[in-house]
């Protein structure tokens, strides 16, 4: 997925191959993640500080700089993963009434180095079909841009997200390939099996971030410029190994906002969850969500160290 936020930063990230992740509490049928009162928690700690961003702040930034938000589903499916369709239309809505329009990662360097804070970047993680079902008639409609970033061995049926049961389907490559020509998505790599990539050697990690651009590439038939850390997990052999592929921007899973000192393969980004309410989405893209809780930073580094002693 994206970050195992399931990618996501939320969920338990695997450990080497995305097989071997261990000790993760089932939630519905579908989608391994941890137990549903962590995700209700989280829903009502979010609303709290966005409330308070309202009272203070109102529709205005709160600092100057440019967010990205991130996305993985846009389905009406038992899945933490998933932001209802209905949902998705009022949040984008909400970005168009309040000034902002969202664009592709693709974009953002020379935005954020202009200053210029009347956008948002936007982007999918892990590639799932109903994105295109459901988002991409909702951007086209506003305008608006986006980025997806596909693990390529699972768009080739050789590798699948470990986090499900039964996984969702994803974009094939022809799908690929024709959205890519469109002027809405951006594709962006995201490797090629979806590892935490610390775990593995050097060979190993080269091999997914190159193995996952050039794929890519001969599928799009344009240069992949952006590039996904699973997870959002990397150091700095990671960060090294993602600009000797080439890419020229690369997304985690740290919150926060992009300014013109920011590392541009290190781009902060700030998850949308299933529950976000459109003043989530507006305190999220507007500078009231930059920091997280200091209470559930600390819960998911202690779920990151678990998974790396279970690996």
């Amino acid at each position: 997925m994206g970050p195992p936020e399931a990618a996501s930063c939320d969920l338990v990230p695997a450990r080497g191959t995305p097989r071997r992740r261990r000790r993760i509490a089932w939630l519905g049928p579908d989608l391994a993640v941890a137990p549903a009162a962590v995700y209700r928690a989280k829903a009502t700690l979010t609303r709290a500080r966005s409330v308070s961003w309202a009272i203070r702040a109102g529709r205005r930034p709160a600092a100057p700089g440019v967010r990205i938000l991130f996305y993985h589903r846009v389905a009406d499916a038992r899945d933490e993963l998933a932001v209802a369709p209905a949902r998705f239309r009022a949040h984008m809505e909400a970005l168009a009434a309040a000034g902002l329009r969202s664009v592709a990662v693709e974009e953002l360097p020379r935005l954020i180095s202009a200053g210029d804070d009347g956008v948002v970047g936007l982007c999918f993680d892990d590639g799932y079909r109903d994105v295109a079902e459901h988002a991409l008639p909702v951007l086209e409609r506003l305008g608006f841009r986006a980025t997806v970033f596909v693990a390529t061995g699972v768009v080739d049926g050789e590798a699948t997200f470990s986090w499900y049961r039964r996984q969702p389907p994803v974009l094939s490559w022809r799908e690929i390939g024709e959205l890519g020509r469109g002027a809405t998505l951006r594709f962006g790599a995201h490797t090629v099996t979806h590892p935490d990539l610390r775990a593995l050697d050097d060979r190993a990690a080269r091999d997914e971030i190159e193995g996952s651009k050039a794929a890519l590439e001969a599928r799009i038939g344009r240069p992949a410029e952006s590039f996904c850390y699973p997870a959002g997990l990397f150091g700095a052999r990671e960060r090294a190994l993602v600009a000797a592929a080439g890419f020229r921007m690369a997304t985690s899973c740290e919150p926060g906002v992009n300014l013109p000192a920011t590392d541009p393969l290190a781009l902060r980004r700030i998850q949308v969850d299933r529950r976000d309410a459109v003043l989530d989405v507006r305190a999220k893209a507007c500078g009231g969500q930059d920091a997280p809780p200091a209470l559930w930073a600390a819960a998911r580094r202690r779920r990151y160290q678990a998974a790396e002693q279970a690996g």
